[in-house]
């Protein structure tokens, strides 16, 4: 299990003058099970989802000219990135002998699916596993979850950038289970190229049967968010790489205004993660006093709200046209009141901003309800009429667990029936049917 905080000075947990202290303060993060140093890969290993750098250096490894390098990374990095290539037999203009080499080391396969679920709404989870990166891994691959979420103008994705996570925030499923580790940008980046497999999203494919998806000629797969498993600024290395292939305009060449890294708040990575990304930056806020932040989002005792909110204001190529969004849960009697949307609009004042209301998506085990939709509309009205836009972001993909703060890898979740169910080729479909059949 992850063992204790990396913050060794424990401060207070909200209780308020004369209250009585209910113990310990939760950690603030946890540590991972498994260190970088740790990962060993054997055997043949994918090229998909590598940084130009990256897959200059494989073809070095093979014996490929420098002067050639550039030229054959471009060629591979076109049918990866553009062509989305399953095979090196589909290289048509790479030599046969650079094919066969690159075979006998090297292979175009994606992560596994091991289930695929579709909500009502045409939102899709999937369960992904990384291949094995060691023995610790027993011979399995760790698994992550990412959402694709469609509608008629656009295509999101929601893509996980730890195994686990390394934050303990209280409304949120994925922060109750243990950190495994990081994932690499590669593991990253294959979130995306598997959604577009599965959606049909390359030049020459089709669409599943019955897929709801845009229709207005864009990509499938238009909008990028940092928004699945775990705080993406605890692994910013391999955000920003990913972040860098994910926006090449020669390859999978989604624009960087439509990707957005979503942080608890981990503010000395913000300079860095907006000029080497240069991604767009979303605040999951939730409260508007120290003392509620510290229990909804522990990360605020290192990082409290007026130091988060002056990173915000220093936020490089922060305007009007690139606008911080800040994500605030509605929790029913906890922060959703008429005095705590006034106390939103005058924290946000002077930073170009649009907050987005999140009805609260229950899990199992949350000590949390949402508030009333007569609440919900109230707090809107209030932050609406101060001049900022305050949508209410519709509940998507909630009868498969696949709503913001609810996912949580299978490995943590399923029942021992339900993972054997997998095993067995049964997918998670299958585990979940049913269960909403009189909603």
């Amino acid at each position: 299990m992850a063992t204790a905080s990396f913050d060794s000075a424990r401060r207070g947990n909200g209780a308020g003058p004369g209250e009585a202290h209910p113990g310990p303060a939760p950690a603030i993060e946890k540590t991972p099970e498994i260190r970088p140093e740790a990962l060993e890969t054997t055997g043949p290993t994918s090229l998909v989802g590598l940084t130009r750098e990256a897959l200059k250096a494989r073809l070095a490894a093979i014996g490929v000219p420098e002067r050639e390098q550039r030229m054959r990374a471009g060629q591979l990095w076109h049918w990866i990135n553009v062509r989305g290539a399953a095979s090196f037999d589909e290289m048509t203009n790479v030599s046969k002998v650079l094919k066969g080499q690159l075979a006998g080391i090297h292979t175009l396969d994606r992560p596994e699916v091991v289930s695929e679920q579709v909500s009502r709404d045409g939102t899709r989870k999937w369960l992904i596993r990384m291949p094995p990166t060691g023995k610790h891994d027993h011979n399995r691959g760790a698994e992550i979850e990412c959402v694709y979420i469609p509608a008629n103008d656009r295509g999101t994705l929601c893509v996980s950038s730890q195994v686990g996570c390394t934050l303990t925030c209280s409304f949120c499923h994925t922060g109750t289970q243990r950190l495994v580790r990081n994932l690499s940008c590669q593991e990253i980046v294959s979130q995306l190229v598997v959604a577009r497999d599965r959606l049909g999203d390359w030049p020459g494919k089709t669409p599943p049967k019955g897929a709801f998806v845009p229709v207005d000629g864009s990509r499938f797969v238009s909008n990028i968010v940092f928004m699945g498993m775990g705080e993406p600024l605890y692994n910013v290395d391999n955000v920003i790489d990913a972040v860098g292939v994910m926006s090449d305009h020669e390859g999978l060449g989604l624009s960087r205004r439509r990707i957005t890294v979503s942080t608890s708040g981990v503010v000395p990575q913000f300079e860095r993660l907006g000029l080497e990304a240069n991604a767009m930056l979303a605040i999951s806020l939730h409260a508007v006093r120290d003392e509620l932040r510290n229990e909804l989002v522990p990360l605020n005792r290192k990082y409290p709200i007026r130091e988060l909110l002056q990173a915000c204001r220093d936020y490089p190529g922060v305007s009007n046209a690139r606008r911080i969004t800040f994500e605030y849960v509605m929790l029913k009697g906890v922060n959703d009141s008429d005095a705590d949307a006034r106390e939103l609009v005058r924290l946000l004042k002077g930073i170009p901003a649009k907050i987005n209301l999140i009805p609260f998506n229950p899990w199992p085990g949350s000590k949390y309800e949402c508030s009333d939709w007569e609440r919900i509309e109230r707090f809107s009205e209030i932050v609406f009429n101060a001049g900022y836009a305050s949508p209410v972001r519709t509940p998507r993909g909630r009868d498969i667990l696949a709503a913001c703060g609810q996912l949580k890898s299978e490995t943590e979740k399923l029942r021992a029936r339900a993972r054997m169910m997998l095993e067995e080729g049964i997918g998670a479909e299958g585990v979940y049917a049913g269960a909403h059949d009189d909603d």
